[in-house]
């Protein structure tokens, strides 16, 4: 079903994360990227590739992770776990432990890294690498999940690198320690895992813990660690990253979950809006479109809100809802953002939609689009292309248009759940087993 109602309010909105445009070609700063949506505006990478073309370097990567590599000029950065094998006899084997959750997950009784990399961006080489903590995780996660799933953030100067229940570490560019923080374990309904990133914004970092237990979001002085302020929140299991937007001289963290959509002022923790809507297990972040802020999930249920950024209090029912579907939504992958189009896969199938972001109006799909088999990774777009990757190591290309066009369908020898990263000419890949750099040779 789709409704539709139209606002036209003008605001002077500053989104996180946003470089300067010089600065563009050379980052791609945090899991979405300078925009938080997906998109390079400078970035210019192939069409075309495979395991024998246009593959600038491929390099192995140990242990786990699904987080998102981050680019700074020269460097790239990507966290990983590596399980030791060093066992804790007072922790029975997994086999032996009894079923505690729906999945049946058991928690680990060896010791796992939890591991920092730098790589050099032309060669791939390892430029550093930190161990910023071993321990035996508290609990399991999900076979599609893993230790490693939030990915790291950096203004260029600091790095922040989130392992949730295994701690918060800073670093300088240079591997050098600043900082670490033990923000408590959390327990995740089934055992599911981790997986939020954190946010950036004015010099400040935004934690968002949504689970089984008492959820939270807390604010963090980024430069050394102290919480400036922290709310608990009514919700149960979310993996959504928040976002921060300036709207008229004040600084909204957008946070999407099952119970509530909410906007809290980044200066004192006050909630200035709320929204229900969403479904169970919210996983896509919000993304900024001018006036508006655009939320979605797709478990157990599919619902897509635009709402406006102006308002205050309740908006649930109210009304105030720019537009919203209920069809055709992701579970895992976020959305892309592209100059006023909407991309968006349904649940984890190869089943496109592209909305006009400012109306909702469908401007094609739903429709079935070549052989990704799954989705987990959220799309990107630069050089009017959009970029889908799906788990079995196939890429579509496709023209960022009101028309479907496909441009190239490329594959690779591996598996796929993190998101791809752009910065110049390159487009980064990571896979379960390695890190893919893909430029035109």
């Amino acid at each position: 079903m789709f409704s539709l109602f139209l606002s036209a309010t003008v605001l002077n909105v500053l989104l996180v994360g946003t470089l300067s445009q010089a600065a563009d070609d050379h980052h791609w700063n945090q899991w979405r990227g300078p925009e938080g949506n997906g998109v390079s505006r400078t970035a210019n990478p192939p069409t075309h590739w495979s395991e024998s073309k246009n593959i600038r370097w491929k390099v192995a990567v140990p242990g786990n992770g699904t987080s998102t590599p981050v680019i700074h000029g020269q460097q790239v950065f990507l966290l990983t776990t590596i399980n030791t094998g060093e066992r804790d006899l007072s922790i029975p084997n997994p086999e032996d432990q009894p079923k505690t959750n729906f999945f049946d997950i058991k928690r680990p009784n060896t010791k796992h890294e939890y591991v920092v990399l730098c790589l050099d961006r032309n060669t791939g080489s390892v430029l550093w690498k930190r161990t910023a903590a071993k321990k035996i995780p508290h609990e399991g996660a999900h076979q599609d999940n893993d230790f490693a799933s939030a990915s790291p953030i950096t203004d260029g100067e600091l790095l922040w690198c989130w392992f949730g229940s295994a701690g918060l570490y800073c670093f300088d560019l240079d591997g050098n320690p600043r900082w670490n923080r033990n923000l408590g374990e959390v327990r995740v309904g089934s055992s599911l895992g981790e997986g939020c990133s954190p946010a950036l914004f004015d010099g400040r970092l935004v934690i968002v813990r949504d689970h089984a237990g008492e959820s939270t979001i807390e604010v963090l002085n980024a430069e050394n660690g102290t919480t400036l302020w922290k709310r608990i929140r009514d919700e149960g299991n979310a993996w959504a990253t928040p976002t921060v937007v300036t709207v008229d001289g004040v600084s909204q963290v957008i946070t999407a979950a099952s119970n509530a959509i909410r906007s809290y002022n980044l200066d004192s923790g006050e909630i200035i809006w709320q929204c229900s809507g969403l479904s169970g297990n919210v996983i896509p972040c919000p993304v900024i479109d001018g006036s508006n802020v655009i939320c979605m999930s797709g478990y157990q249920g599919y619902s897509a809100m635009a709402i406006p950024l102006t308002e205050t209090g309740d908006l649930t029912d109210s009304g105030k809802i720019v537009w919203q579907h209920d069809r055709g939504t992701p579970y895992i992958p976020s959305p892309l953002l592209y100059d006023g189009l909407l991309f968006f896969n349904q649940s984890n199938q190869s089943i496109l939609t592209c909305v006009n972001s400012t109306t909702g109006k469908i401007v094609f799909g739903p429709l079935r689009i070549g052989q990704l088999s799954n989705i987990y990774a959220s799309p990107v777009g630069a050089s009017d292309r959009v970029y889908i990757t799906g788990r079995n190591g196939t890429t579509l290309v496709l023209s960022r248009g009101e028309d479907f066009e496909q441009l190239a369908e490329n594959k690779l020898s591996d598996r796929f759940d993190a998101s791809p990263a752009l910065a110049g000419k390159q487009l980064f890949l990571r896979g379960a087993k390695h890190l893919y750099c893909i430029e035109t040779q």
